[in-house]
This record gives C-alpha cells, sequence and structure tokens, in this order.
C-alpha cells in the first residue's frame, strides 16, 4: 500500500472541500499544469460531490479560484483505474511489471472513446498515472489500441 503524503495546503483544500460539499476526501492533487484540482473523495460519496446539477462543485470550484475534478475512490486497482477515466468507458484493464520489477496498467477503452480518454494535451491520462501512483504505487498507465478495430 503506497504512502500518500499530502501537503498543508492539499489538507486545507480537502478540509475546505468536505465543508462545502460534505463529500469525504482521501487525496488531493494540484495539478497547476492544466489549472485544476483534483479530489480522491471516498466510495458513494460523488453524488454528495458534485450536487444537484452539479451545484455543490461548481460552488466549490468558485470558493477554491479552480476547476476541481472529483475521482471515486476503490481499493480495487481496476475499479479505480475505470474511475480515473470516466466518462470514457474502459473495457478492459491487464497489470504487468516493466524491468525495473514495477506495476504498470494497460487500459483499453472504446475507440470512441479514445480522445476523451486521452484529453485535450493529455491532461485525463495524466491524471490516471498521477492517481493510480499515489492510490496503488502503479507505475504507469498506459492506453492499449484496441486490436478489433
Amino acid at each position: 500500500m503506497p504512502q500518500v503524503v499530502l501537503t498543508e495546503e492539499c489538507m486545507r483544500l480537502i478540509s475546505q472541500f468536505e465543508s462545502l460539499t460534505g463529500a469525504g476526501s482521501r487525496d488531493c492533487v494540484i495539478d497547476n499544469r492544466n489549472e485544476r484540482i483534483i479530489f480522491v473523495i471516498n466510495p458513494g460519496d460523488m453524488g454528495l460531490a458534485i450536487g444537484k446539477s452539479g451545484s455543490s462543485i461548481k460552488k466549490a470550484s468558485e470558493v477554491m479560484g479552480k476547476r476541481i475534478e472529483v475521482v471515486e475512490y476503490s481499493a480495487d486497482p481496476a475499479q479505480f483505474i475505470r474511475n480515473c477515466f470516466l466518462p470514457a468507458q474502459v473495457t478492459g484493464i491487464d497489470f504487468d511489471t516493466n524491468e525495473e520489477d514495477q506495476q504498470v496498467a494497460h487500459v483499453e477503452v472504446r475507440e470512441e472513446d479514445r480522445g476523451l480518454a486521452i484529453g485535450k494535451a493529455g491532461k485525463n491520462i495524466f491524471k490516471a498515472k498521477i492517481l493510480a501512483q499515489r492510490q496503488h504505487d502503479i507505475a504507469d498507465v498506459q492506453l492499449v489500441q484496441n486490436e478489433t478495430a
């Protein structure tokens, strides 16, 4: 189990996010490159985090001054990676180890969701890589081409 180290700023943001939305959060990543804050929220808290018609997440975004993204935590690494790529539909995940004996996830998505999975300037795959590393000690997340296409 990897050790997630939260900075003072992340702890402050988590506390602020929890008080604004009521959703419990277990991790926070400040992604300055894409001008967003990513929260890993507790299982079952997605509805609270987003709020009715997105009201909670919009309010939190306005208060914090950055776009906010939420990913629901799962103890199952494959399910967690699926959650990272939502709303893109993941069709398969295989795990293997690289030369350094680190775990690598090979993720397959529907062809029509490929652009969504990568995201503008690679921001969605970047999010999946960072969160998989922090939460499940997975060294890399790679999209693989669907062979049946």
